[in-house]
């Protein structure tokens, strides 16, 4: 049966104020203008850096009512509209980031004229040196908030000195906002693309919110040229929506959350108070909270940019179905993986100076890409694996005469897709740990004190994490044609079936949900 109260509970809202508001006080009989607490709502609207505002939370649900509210009255008023919408991403950042929403404007206002300006220089050199300081920029803030301690600690450990820690907070989102306006002005150096002439769009860009904070990192060519169209959502993008934003909560707020607070957090707290059968299972549930975590989040800005009249390109395509590391990168993170590509893989030359050169290529890229994850030795590990097996998986591609985008089938496939899942596990264990001791005591456990005879044990201790587990893996393997049909399912059910639907997965979500907001596990990067 409904209940209301654990429905405004889990909204994070004071139900006995609520009652104290709405029932009669003889002492304080209602008169106009309207008595509000405006303490209370001055600590709901203002930034909290312990409750990030997320998606899934409640206050994010209140604030896009009241935005949608607004957004369609003013659906044909478009410079107007995407005023708004461009205020709203900047509260929203400064929701997520406090003060620091300061940096977002900084970045898109030198961008946006070193763009213009570069666009007008005719001299090669002087092209240069405007996207060499966009560069300059975007990396310079990237390198200062993120990886200031990181370095002065390697400098100082290689020449035997002292670095006393800076206290530098991190802005959530530096690395996607930076990354995606550096993609503009490459490509208009590149003259890929024009530059705008007006800086409302170009801000509304850098900052639309369904992606400002975890991405996926959205092109410039890709959807500057949406910004002017006027504002029109089918039945089928409200559908399509819908569908996205409720299997994204759901993979986020039910599978990840839970798994995560109820049982993988425990092992790789403390890998060795559990036998070896109990580390390997967490090893596959943080598999999946990562995926069901992120992909759940790109799964709700891209349905949300759909509701708003906007398109984004895929961000996860399964991609522990994938039978190659090769295939896992084209389907895992796809807006960074190629932003990788794009602009640094084939900017150090690719494929096309030779095969050593293309070896050494593919791990400089993923060594960045293991340190665009975080400032430590983890990911830096975490990415030179992933560089290396990517390179060998180009060697033996060479060897056996395979040609590029050939896929395997049956039998062979099959195992592809175990060995590579179990490797992407292997690296996801050095990823999680911050201390490369923490994840040779994972791996000691699996390999020396495994203790089978526990598994039944495990399952009936941990039934739902299990169930969850299950579930979770089962609908990243169904076929992708069960997941059209389900799209389909939604968008054919009228507004009220959309209506419940949506309404359903929010309370199951606030009837799982734990005391404190889990905040997404790419905030950090």
């Amino acid at each position: 049966m409904w209940n209301i109260d654990e429905f405004l509970s889990g909204l994070n809202i004071d139900l006995d104020r609520l009652r104290d508001v709405f029932t009669y006080d003889p002492q304080a009989p209602m008169m106009f203008p309207i008595d509000i607490d405006f303490s209370r709502l001055k600590e709901v609207l203002t930034y909290d850096p312990q409750a990030p505002m997320i998606f899934s939370s409640g206050i994010f649900l209140w604030l896009f009512v009241a935005f949608i509210l607004v957004y369609l009255l003013l659906q044909r008023r478009t410079t107007a509209r995407l005023l708004f919408v461009t205020l709203f991403s900047y509260y929203f950042y400064y929701k997520s980031s406090g003060t620091y929403f300061f940096l977002l404007g900084l970045v898109t206002v030198c961008d946006f004229f070193i763009a213009r300006l570069m666009a007008r220089e005719a001299i090669p050199w002087l092209r240069k040196a405007w996207v060499v300081l966009s560069l300059f920029i975007n990396l310079g803030l990237l390198c200062y908030f993120k990886y200031t301690n990181f370095l002065g600690e390697t400098f100082a450990s290689l020449t035997g000195g002292t670095f006393t820690t800076m206290d530098i907070f991190l802005p959530v989102g530096i690395s996607f906002f930076t990354f995606q306006s550096l993609s503009y002005t490459i490509d208009v150096y590149r003259r890929q693309i024009t530059p705008l002439t007006s800086l409302l769009d170009y801000a509304f860009y850098v900052s639309f919110f369904p992606q400002l904070v975890a991405g996926p990192i959205v092109r410039a060519r890709d959807f500057i040229p949406q910004i002017r169209r006027p504002l029109f959502v089918s039945n089928e993008m409200f559908g399509r929506g819908i569908f996205l934003i409720v299997s994204g909560l759901f993979k986020k707020a039910v599978i990840s959350d839970y798994i995560s607070v109820n049982f993988v957090e425990r092992i790789f707290d403390n890998p060795t108070l559990y036998s070896g059968v109990e580390n390997l299972i967490g090893v596959y549930g943080y598999a999946l909270q990562i995926y069901c975590d992120f992909s759940g989040y790109s799964d709700m800005a891209i349905g949300i940019a759909l509701l708003l009249g906007f398109h984004f390109n895929i961000n996860f395509d399964s991609p522990y179905k994938s039978a190659s590391i090769t295939e896992f990168w084209r389907r895992w993170h796809i807006s960074l993986s190629s932003w990788l590509r794009d602009y640094l893989y084939i900017s150090l030359g690719g494929n096309r100076k030779g095969k050593i050169r293309q070896y050494a290529n593919l791990i400089i890229t993923m060594f960045l890409g293991g340190l665009w994850h975080g400032a430590s030795w983890n990911f830096v590990l975490w990415g030179m694996m992933h560089g290396v097996a990517l390179a060998a998986h180009k060697f033996w591609m060479t060897l056996t005469g395979r040609k590029k985008g050939t896929e395997s089938h049956g039998i062979h496939r099959f195992f592809g897709v175990l060995v590579t899942f179990h490797f992407v596990c292997f690296c996801w264990i050095f990823f999680r740990n911050a201390e490369f001791s923490t994840s040779m005591d994972m791996l000691k456990q699996i390999f020396t004190t495994f203790r089978p005879q526990l598994f039944p044990q495990l399952v009936e201790g941990y039934w739902e994490v299990f169930a969850l587990m299950a579930l979770g893996y089962l609908l990243h393997f169904v076929p992708d044609s069960w997941e059209r049909a389900c799209t389909k399912t939604v968008i054919r059910l009228p507004l009220l079936g959309k209506a419940v639907l949506m309404l359903a997965v929010i309370y199951l979500v606030i009837q799982m949900k734990s005391s404190e907001i889990q905040p997404f596990i790419y905030f950090q990067f």
